[in-house]
């Protein structure tokens, strides 16, 4: 007897239907076929002690099991209950008319219990998409597939529980999430404030500047001077989610196994802060079965690189394509995947290996080769695409002990998504384009026009400050997001002035 089950494999962030194809013959024997990896191959035993401990049969006859497409690598565990299903469906023990209507997933313990998989969202908006009715998996993944709608979600603890619901003896009630609802009530909750940042006023308003256009930021102060109290807040004062992004991110973190079972849907922009020991392949993605990296669990927000310096290298200089590109390809000897990475960088480090040059009280005990030799450990072309470069010097106390209320994140993120409406109005018509920082030279010349002032100003910039070349499509970048805070349609040279205080970096001379 043939039948037919359905699963689904995850490849990049989207999903492909699999058909699972049981066939029950005369003899004794077990193929199972259509490039199953070894996790696949080993749910036979998985199947056999779980069916035998619910006091369901497994058939002692020749079953051939072939999963379609056949020229498509089955990975992990999760295709368990399909071929339970199939195989159970196949010896008659379960008979519904309507078995090809669901899509069936899930990982078998021995004792028949259900185990949490990954991919559930990018799965179930396939279901969706190719018109199957409903989703059977376990009681921890619901929530997650939930979200889609047009879908019926059954969530389930044990394969007898599944047994009973195809053969009509049990009912089992759909999940239902009002996603909308659940993102309008989470969209708002950050944990961290800008209001608990006393002193570094100019480093806020870099960082209001940052998030307003989408610009990379690295702070250069030495220890305690608040570097990373100030970066991770920084989430908190990006424009909130739209549905949009928000399902875009969750399908990318489903796809990793970082949504827990009481979530359904991000609401929060991520903030990612990786230890310096990461390696390249745990930044990008990868592995030899291809999952996010760290710069694909930030898409849509913030990545966090502490101590930049102390990063190796190789890891550095593999972020370069992505920053520019904001997509991550993999390839493989047979198949090549995407993950998307647009994500915003906040880097921040010490000026030197002591910490303390240009420290206004410690004296620095390095020396200039030293502390070039600290610097170069980034590369130009990394440099090249951090838009602001922003020293941060110690609060004096008085700041620290201050008492007077302090702007909150709330605030400053009402003018970050106005000047962001501003950015999207402008781009609109431009495929791929969504704020300043991701403008190309030919947008730069149409939407960052000088005055011979402006154009006088920079040039003077250039040549008496010692900004390099590279600077310059940078500092117009900011300028442009600047005048869009203010709501000027033109950039003035107060705009530009400002943008060119944060080419630290840049400036010759810089750390010697």
């Amino acid at each position: 007897m043939l039948v037919k089950t359905y699963g689904s494999a995850v490849f990049g962030i989207n999903a492909t239907t699999i058909t699972v194809e049981v066939n029950l013959s005369i003899g004794i024997a077990f193929h199972l076929v259509g490039l199953p990896d070894s996790a696949v191959k080993e749910s036979q035993q998985r199947i056999n002690a779980a069916l035998k401990n619910n006091d369901l049969h497994f058939p002692g006859k020749k079953i051939v099991i072939n999963m379609a497409p056949a020229d498509i690598r089955k990975e992990g565990s999760a295709y368990d209950l399909t071929l339970a299903v199939g195989i159970l469906a196949a010896s008659g023990q379960i008979t519904c008319p309507d078995l090809e209507k669901y899509i069936i997933m899930g990982e078998l313990s021995l004792d028949g219990s259900l185990q949490p998989i990954k991919g559930v969202l990018p799965i179930a908006i396939k279901a969706r998409e190719e018109g199957f009715k409903g989703f059977i998996l376990p009681k921890q993944n619901a929530r997650e597939a939930a979200v889609v709608n047009d879908l019926e979600v059954f969530a389930v603890d044990n394969i007898q529980d599944v047994v009973d619901f195809l053969n009509g003896v049990k009912s089992i009630e759909s999940t239902i999430v009002n996603t909308r609802e659940e993102f309008n009530q989470g969209i708002k909750n950050y944990d961290a404030d800008f209001s608990d940042v006393r002193g570094q006023e100019n480093v806020k308003r870099a960082m209001e500047i940052a998030a307003a256009g989408g610009h990379n930021i690295i702070m250069i102060g030495p220890p305690g001077a608040g570097k990373t109290m100030l970066a991770k807040r920084v989430a908190g004062i990006l424009p909130p989610f739209t549905l949009q992004e928000a399902l875009e991110t969750t399908k990318i973190h489903s796809v990793a196994g970082k949504i827990d079972q009481e979530t359904s849907l991000m609401v929060s922009r991520p903030f990612r802060s990786p230890h310096h020991t990461i390696s390249d392949v745990a930044l990008v993605g990868g592995g030899q079965y291809p999952q996010p990296g760290e710069i694909s669990l930030s898409h849509n927000g913030v990545l966090f690189l502490d101590e930049l310096p102390e990063f190796q290298r190789t890891v550095l200089e593999v972020m370069r394509q992505p920053l520019e590109d904001r997509v991550i390809t993999i390839s493989r000897a047979k198949f090549t995947v995407e993950y998307p990475a647009s994500f915003m960088l906040v880097a921040s480090m010490n000026p030197c290996p002591c910490g303390y040059y240009n420290h206004p009280e410690k004296d620095c005990v390095c020396s200039p080769g030293i502390r070039q030799k600290y610097l170069n450990k980034i590369s130009g072309p990394l440099l090249d695409r951090i838009d602001i470069h922003i020293e941060v010097v110690p609060v004096p106390f008085d700041k620290l002990s201050g008492k007077e209320k302090l702007e909150s994140s709330i605030s400053v993120r009402e003018r970050v998504a106005l000047a962001r409406l501003i950015q999207q109005e402008r781009f609109n018509k431009t495929h791929g384009v969504h704020c300043n920082a991701h403008m190309s030279t030919r947008l730069i010349r149409k939407h960052c026009t000088l005055d011979e002032s402006g154009t006088q100003l920079i040039k003077n910039a250039m040549e008496k400050v010692g900004l390099s070349a590279r600077a310059y499509d940078r500092i117009l970048k900011v300028s442009r997001t600047i005048a869009d805070l203010e709501k000027c349609e033109k950039i003035e040279s107060h705009h530009l002035a400002e943008a060119i205080q944060y080419r630290s970096l840049d400036r010759e001379g810089w750390g010697t």
